[in-house]
């Protein structure tokens, strides 16, 4: 693989309660190259959310250095983040976070919004999507007359429909059931080897974890890494 898309450097977070300074993590290294699958793992409380809000500019770190294929993200005004997101970070969560009022394509043509791109260009962009997420028939249904699997389904389309270079996932798949879940994941190898997604999950399951290339165990603001055959 070539040069991180990802580093951390020296990375500390801590938020202060009161009279309280909580430290997440303190020198904390990360390097994520381009291409990569990754799942995060480690306990409650023990950083996962905190760490993937840092990667994905929502978050800023207490001290250290991020930077994103060779720049500091770190250094960026709030504006120059929420552009630099639009282009590059797609977020998935546990909770779809879909919009009850707008269909389907409507749910996934949201992050184009923000953009200058023409509403022909918009459309084919949210069919392309919904192609790569295998619901090109479910365009025009609202979330309601969608399953679970597939409501999670759209939200992957309305994450890649801006064609980012990192899909970010927090608990993906636990909201779903085992087959589901699996369905889900599957995909997720699918926009990694083939569209040469660079993937970071963070989850708490140890069979979605086998879908990644490699897992990392964060616990104790320290990671360990397990490499996966796949």
């Amino acid at each position: 693989m070539n040069e991180p898309l990802i580093k951390l450097h020296d990375v500390s977070k801590r938020f202060v309660k009161g009279k309280e300074t909580i430290t997440i993590f303190e020198h904390l290294n990360l390097e994520i190259p381009r291409g990569d699958f990754v799942a995060i793992m480690g306990p409650s409380g023990s950083g996962k959310t905190t760490l993937l809000n840092l990667i994905g500019g929502i978050d800023r770190a207490t001290s250290g250095e991020i930077t994103f294929d060779g720049n500091r993200v770190d250094k960026l005004t709030e504006g120059q983040l929420a552009n630099w997101r639009s282009s590059n970070v797609g977020f998935i969560f546990q909770f779809y976070n879909l919009m009850p009022m707008l269909n389907a394509a409507k749910n996934v043509e949201l992050p184009l919004l923000l953009t200058n791109l023409s509403a022909t260009e918009r459309k084919r962009r949210v069919e392309t999507a919904l192609s790569v997420v295998q619901l090109p028939d479910r365009a025009r249904h609202s979330p309601s007359e969608l399953s679970g699997g597939q409501q999670q389904r759209v939200a992957i389309a309305r994450a890649i429909v801006s064609d980012p270079l990192m899909l970010l996932c927090d608990e993906p798949t636990g909201d779903l059931d085992r087959n589901t879940a699996d369905e889900i994941l599957k995909m997720f190898q699918l926009l990694n080897r083939e569209l040469e997604k660079t993937i970071v999950m963070v989850t708490h399951d140890p069979e979605a974890a086998k879908y990644a290339r490699r897992t990392l165990h964060l616990d104790k603001g320290h990671f360990t890494e397990k490499v996966t055959t796949i």
